[in-house]
């Protein structure tokens, strides 16, 4: 079974350098598949380039989806990344 939340980025800059690299490498603790999707366009959760490359900012509606063994604990500590500064 798949996790799909929408979110609201609370992050004061948006999912920049720093962020992107934090929320990587959470994700790859991970064995769930994690993607993240930004106006039509995904992105894979274990791979910065294509996380910077949404250019994500405060405020923006983002949807986190997990998908595997682990995928409820990937959801709620991924998403409380993507929440706090």
């Amino acid at each position: 079974m798949m996790i799909v939340k929408k979110l609201i980025v609370q992050l004061p800059r948006g999912l920049q350098a720093r962020h992107s690299a934090v929320f990587v490498r959470k994700a790859f603790t991970f064995k769930s598949e994690i993607v993240l999707t930004k106006n039509g366009r995904s992105a894979n959760g274990k791979d910065i380039m294509e996380i910077m490359n949404l250019a994500v900012q405060e405020g923006d509606d983002i949807t986190l989806i997990t998908d595997g063994i682990d995928e409820q604990d990937a959801a709620k500590i991924l998403e409380k990344i993507l929440s706090t500064s």
